[in-house]
């Protein structure tokens, strides 16, 4: 089973494949997990994909965060230990929170942002705040959750199986991630990401609607929005083929990251390139 920093991870490239392309990391959202990514996109084709679960979800040990801060730092924990220097950084829902502060706190970490059922401010209805945390309405509280992430076009066999992934989470995570998503905002702080940013949001999202994703792309500059139809908050769930061709497109385009030369001051202040 892989670990690194002690987070279980799936991990998926091609092998042969001559092109040198950037990693990819995948950060599923509040009481998911590396399933939560369908193959589609977990085996994107000629991508070097990697799929962590977060602390206390899935296979990693521990205990969920309460602030999508420290999951963010997680992720460069688990960065460092497999010496991936920079990534794509995709995810959805809190995972697009992360990946947003990722951009905000350490930019030279990420190469590009794929942010799916995302928001700038992620409120949570405190019915939710109220019922996740308790193993007596937990049941209850994830009806209500995964009842709102998808569109009315959803299968009872997708459903089905989301809601059993969420009742994998301890009670305590589901609540620690959720009071997260609660305290996130980043609205003012936008115009200071300048990577490239893929916005995708399904035309039927309750949980994150489409204005949400607007005022992400207004913030942006350099981002693209595409909705999708028939398809609700957990988009990649429900048009998986979709989404997993919006990504490649996204991931293949991006432009080659040009390294800084290296400076070194010199007694007067100025500063000049080292040969």
């Amino acid at each position: 089973m892989p670990i690194a920093a002690n987070l279980y991870y799936f991990a998926h490239e091609m092998e042969g494949h001559a092109k040198k392309l950037p990693p990819v990391i995948l950060i599923h959202g509040a009481g998911g997990h590396h399933l939560s990514w369908p193959p589609q996109i977990r085996r994107l084709a000629d991508e070097k994909i990697y799929a962590p679960d977060l602390p206390g979800h899935g296979k990693s040990e521990g205990v969920g965060r309460h602030s999508i801060d420290e999951y963010a730092d997680d992720v460069i924990a688990f960065m460092k230990e497999l010496k991936i220097r920079a990534a794509v950084m995709v995810g959805i829902s809190m995972g697009s929170a992360i990946a947003l502060t990722l951009a905000l706190k350490y930019p030279g970490k990420v190469l590009g942002l794929g942010l799916l059922g995302a928001g700038a401010k992620l409120r949570v209805s405190p019915s939710i705040l109220e019922t996740a945390g308790n193993p007596n309405t937990f049941e209850s509280a994830v009806d209500m959750i995964n009842g709102n992430c998808f569109s009315p076009n959803a299968g009872q066999i997708l459903m089905q199986l989301s809601k059993e992934q969420m009742m994998e989470t301890r009670p305590p995570v589901l609540l620690g991630d959720f009071l997260a998503c609660n305290e996130f905002d980043v609205v003012g702080q936008l115009g200071q990401i300048n990577l490239p940013a893929l916005i995708v949001c399904g035309a039927e999202d309750k949980m994150t609607p489409l204005k949400l994703s607007e005022l992400l792309h207004n913030g942006i500059v350099n981002s693209q929005l595409h909705v999708v139809e028939n398809a609700g908050h957990l988009v990649m769930a429900e048009q998986p083929d979709v989404v997993a061709e919006l990504l490649k497109q996204f991931i293949d385009n991006l432009p080659p990251r040009t390294r800084r030369k290296k400076e070194r001051i010199i007694p007067d202040g100025e500063t000049v390139p080292v040969q």
